[in-house]
């Protein structure tokens, strides 16, 4: 399926590069701007979750030892969970 509006670019390739994409074409039966177009695509899909947990990094050095760090009440369960295991005789590990 075709977008209804598409944009083209001008992109220089090493040699190297453009061969093994036309021999990937070949070996597809397919055009090579299709194959380059797939490629594309599948690269953005997978940078998409890779960005996402980069954010999800950079707030938690942003936030780490603020407020927002610890859950206080979900943390004092945590730890009174472990000395629950302790009285009852379980290997609790630190």
């Amino acid at each position: 399926m075709k977008d209804a509006k598409s944009r083209s670019f001008h992109l220089p390739l090493p040699e190297g590069l453009y061969d093994r994409l036309c021999k990937e074409a070949q070996k597809r039966g397919r055009p090579v701007k299709a194959v380059a177009h797939e490629a594309l695509e599948a690269w953005l899909r997978e940078r998409r979750p890779v960005e996402l947990y980069e954010a999800i990094a950079a707030y938690a050095r942003q936030e780490a030892g603020g407020p927002e760090d610890l859950d206080s009440e979900l943390e004092e369960s945590g730890l009174e969970s472990l000395r629950e295991d302790e009285r009852n005789g379980l290997d609790v590990e630190r």
